[in-house]
């Protein structure tokens, strides 16, 4: 299936209400932070930045249909050191403006390049979880220019979506339904963080639901081995051991056969949103790979592409 079109809120009056509860589940970062607008040839990308001025930044890409405070586990820890950068991915529901339809590889990595240079960022860390670890991938292929290294969260286009998938959402959305206290055990039995998530991050999910209409976006295109082969970035790649999207086993040994520099690990006790599930190991992993990264000399960084 092809784009054809590009999401929306379905009235003024769901757009109002979902911005008013994405901008309380904003409150789960730590402060100050700052929000900014990049315009790129696809739209208006939303980007919210927070902590260290020094350092080399580290960019966020969140899941599908998720919003940038998915990530306020990390930080805190990213930024200590780090200037961290989240993206209101286009396509979701969120504070971005998608006016024209990114429709391919190409298409996806030319309006995150652009962000990019908006933000005047160069040697950056790209980090996704998800549909956002599928559009790092991407990046990596299409537009490696301004990266510094590559990392992806049990992320798509590695395999084919299979159909348990879905049916991991649908019971998700069933446990939804649960009571609240109830709620932590059954995200526990299905390996689905955001049953015991603050009811701040899930409401804006929950929400647009109801009040977007999403494109026709299809799901993440497998990546071919010729083109995990075209990475010449240090990658880092983490997989839920109970992940209902991917084969854990499979997809560390496919990454592991076809990128030339990668570290990849299967992280036990978590299914497909391991930075919720198992967030100080996520964390310790994503800054010890990046200071690993600062610590090449960069003639040799350089010399692997």
């Amino acid at each position: 299936m092809t784009r054809t079109s590009v999401g929306h809120f379905t009235s003024e009056a769901a757009r109002t209400k979902f911005l008013d509860a994405y901008d309380r589940a904003m409150e789960l970062w730590p402060s100050p932070r700052r929000e900014l607008d990049v315009e790129t040839g696809y739209g208006t990308v939303h980007v919210h930045r927070y902590g260290a001025t020094t350092g080399e930044p580290i960019v966020l890409l969140h899941g599908h249909a998720g919003h940038p405070s998915n990530w306020y586990p990390q930080i805190a820890a990213l930024g200590e050191h780090h200037p961290v950068y989240a993206i209101d991915t286009l396509d979701d529901p969120g504070r971005s403006v998608q006016r024209t339809v990114a429709a391919g590889s190409a298409e996806n990595a030319a309006w995150l390049g652009e962000v990019l240079v908006g933000l005047g960022l160069d040697r950056v860390h790209l980090v996704g979880v998800s549909y956002g670890g599928w559009l790092a991938l991407n990046q990596a292929v299409h537009g490696p220019e301004r990266l510094a290294s590559v990392t992806s969260l049990d992320p798509g286009g590695i395999e084919k979506v299979p159909m348990r998938f879905y049916v991991h959402m649908v019971a998700g959305l069933f446990g939804m339904l649960a009571p609240p206290p109830l709620r932590p055990a059954v995200g526990r039995l299905l390996a689905n963080p955001a049953l015991s998530a603050p009811r701040a991050m899930i409401a804006p999910m929950m929400l647009a639901m109801r009040g977007y209409k999403p494109s026709s976006r299809p799901p993440a295109r497998p990546f071919t081995d010729e083109e995990l082969a075209s990475v010449r970035l240090p990658a880092l790649v983490l997989v839920g051991r109970r992940s209902a999207l991917l084969r854990p086993r499979r997809v560390v040994e496919r990454v592991r056969a076809l990128i030339p520099d990668v570290r990849a690990e299967i992280v036990d006790r978590a299914g497909h949103g391991l930075n919720l599930e198992r967030p100080e190991l996520v964390n310790e992993r994503l800054l010890g790979f990046i200071d690993a990264v600062g610590r090449e000399p960069r003639a040799a960084r350089a010399g692997g592409r």
